[in-house]
């Protein structure tokens, strides 16, 4: 029986909840942050949030 995996709900909320709020916070036309600290820590969240989603995702089957 095989082993299937599916996706992590809850890394999903995070990175979306984060997403939503980076672009909220960044200026693109100056290309600033509002709170440059905080909005790096939402960005290594992010990202840490997206890894661990693609790694997690289960590997599709050869047909």
């Amino acid at each position: 029986m095989e082993n299937k995996k599916g996706l992590n709900w809850f890394f999903v909320f995070i990175a979306f909840t984060l997403g939503l709020t980076l672009i909220k916070h960044i200026d693109f036309k100056n290309l600033t942050l509002k709170e440059p600290a905080l909005d790096i820590l939402y960005i290594i969240v992010f990202l840490i949030s997206i890894f661990l989603i693609i790694k997690d995702y289960p590997k599709r089957p050869k047909k």
